[in-house]
């Protein structure tokens, strides 16, 4: 084998070893603690937490599908309920990184994510983001412009449900690489973590969550309210196949 492709089999082994060691445990990276707002390790609470949440949430979305038309209101709220939490751990993730790479010492001896995550965010980001926007703009837009056809592309019909759906097969597919990654470092750093009372801003870090929990109650009011042209079936059957007749948040 020629060095260099032997250098690149080593790199790519490094990062899967180092992601799957992240990932169950075996290595836990430095949560330095800074006066006032808790540094690297008070955004880790943030962030865990918000993700927690998120994941509760996800799963309580994902059932509504087995009824996704009897369910409609509960899809919409839950859906809702999701934006305000979803912003907030992209800003926390995204305050971290910027720290990081602008050289603030604390967050520099926390280090990055392992190399794998790191390339998997942005795409999890942008099909959170995508799935939850798309899913608002159905309820705004109403079953009939929301069914109009944008393009068409080698003789498939698209329109914003078809946009939507797209988004949602993504966002479940990053999404669970990203859970893997992720939900052993999140539960032993909060629910597992015997001292993390102990850093700083947490009242600060309160405030935020009640800042939260208010918008996406207020939020999910207004859209159940808004929802109201996708009660219509247009004659479709209720028992008709949930593909044969796409409409819902997360469909």
């Amino acid at each position: 084998m020629e060095p260099h492709m032997a250098n690149h089999h080593s790199a790519v082994a490094q990062a899967v070893s180092g992601t799957v060691a992240e990932a169950t445990g075996q290595r836990e990276r430095a949560q330095p603690i800074s006066p006032r707002t808790g540094g690297p390790a008070g955004n880790a609470l943030l962030t865990s937490w918000t993700g927690l949440v998120l994941l509760v949430l996800s799963l309580g979305e994902l059932l509504t599908l087995f009824d996704v038309r009897g369910l409609l209101s509960w899809h919409v709220a839950l859906g809702a309920l999701l934006i305000p939490p979803a912003v907030m751990k992209t800003a926390s993730t995204g305050w971290r990184m910027t720290r990081y790479y602008l050289g603030s010492a604390p967050y520099v001896q926390s280090g990055p994510p392992p190399l794998l995550l790191r390339l998997l965010g942005p795409f999890v980001v942008a099909a959170t983001l995508g799935l939850l926007g798309t899913g608002v703009l159905l309820v705004v837009l109403g079953e009939e412009r929301a069914r109009s056809n944008l393009l068409t592309v080698l003789g498939f019909r698209i329109d914003w449900v078809t946009l939507h759906q797209g988004f949602f097969l993504a966002w479940a597919t990053v999404t669970g690489l990203h859970l893997l990654g992720r939900i052993v470092p999140a539960l032993r750093f909060t629910v597992l973590g015997g001292s993390t009372a102990d850093v700083p801003g947490r009242w600060t870090r309160g405030l935020w969550f009640v800042t939260m929990t208010a918008v996406a109650a207020a939020l999910a009011v207004l859209l159940v309210h808004a929802d109201g042209t996708w009660g219509s079936f247009h004659g479709a059957e209720r028992g008709a196949p949930l593909h044969s007749h796409p409409r819902t948040l997360a469909d």
